[in-house]
């Protein structure tokens, strides 16, 4: 384990600290946009990160949900959520993570996503694997979309709904099952673990998704784009799945399976 895994593993485990203190307690809720809400614990759990992560790498710079962008004196920069499902966690529901990733160049190289609920720790870094709780996970062998169960998330703008619930039927018609859990990481950490066979995200940030993504390519996944290009973390359709599946999935996010 490099120092910026171990360092990356400390960060994510001293947020979920602070997350596990608020869990179930009254909460100061307020709205960044409809239906986005942010806590005095999102906050915090972030400023713990930042302190263990800048202490062993001041120079390098941050991009935060809670915090927005840190410049840095180096080509490395940290990606983060401290809560990814915060409205799980307003509402008691035990389901939600921290996420970290660290990018090079541009170039994802780094991802942890730590459940506290769980007690589960995914840890990746680009060509060396992935993990959960230190035992090394893979996709699921699932190769037909009727015995497939799927995860998704439904965009936050108002104006996007009705696609994302016509997005929905389509695979509901297709597919064994389909959840809605909370958390865009936990549902691309899932597909690596082989807990579901795929997943299609809407209306994420990079702070969703740039730690999950490489959890699930190091696990022998695949992700990316609704009609089956290169992903771009400023893209608002994520489609991720087991490999095998993935060209059935792309076929219905990008209007060709119904």
């Amino acid at each position: 384990m490099t120092r910026e895994l171990e360092v990356a593993v400390a960060a994510a485990e001293a947020a979920s600290e602070v997350l596990r203190g608020g869990f179930g307690g009254r909460l100061d809720v307020q709205y960044k946009e409809y239906a986005e809400l942010v806590t005095e614990v999102d906050e915090n759990a972030d400023q713990k990160i930042k302190e263990v992560i800048r202490e062993v790498f001041p120079e390098h710079g941050m991009l935060t949900e809670e915090g927005g962008e840190l410049e840095g004196e180096s080509d490395a920069r940290w990606i983060v959520d401290p809560l990814d499902g915060t409205t799980n966690y307003v509402h008691g529901v035990p389901f939600f993570c921290t996420s970290i990733a660290l990018e090079r160049n541009g170039e994802v190289v780094l991802g942890v996503v730590h459940d506290p609920m769980a007690n589960e720790t995914y840890a990746a870094e680009r060509g060396e694997g992935v993990t959960l709780n230190g035992e090394p996970i893979t996709v699921s062998e699932t190769d037909e979309l009727e015995q497939a169960l799927l995860g998704t998330s439904y965009p936050d703008d108002p104006k996007e709904i009705p696609g994302g619930l016509d997005l929905f039927e389509r695979y509901t018609n297709l597919v064994r099952g389909m959840r809605r859990l909370g958390s865009g990481a936990l549902d691309l950490c899932y597909v690596a673990a082989g807990r579901l066979d795929g997943c299609y995200e809407q209306g994420f940030s990079a702070w969703d998704v740039a730690a999950g993504v490489l959890i699930l390519r190091e696990a022998g996944g695949e992700a990316t784009d609704y009609q089956g290009g290169e992903l771009d973390f400023e893209d608002k359709g994520l489609v991720a799945s087991n490999g095998v599946l993935h060209p059935s999935l792309v076929g219905v996010t990008s209007g060709g399976r119904t």
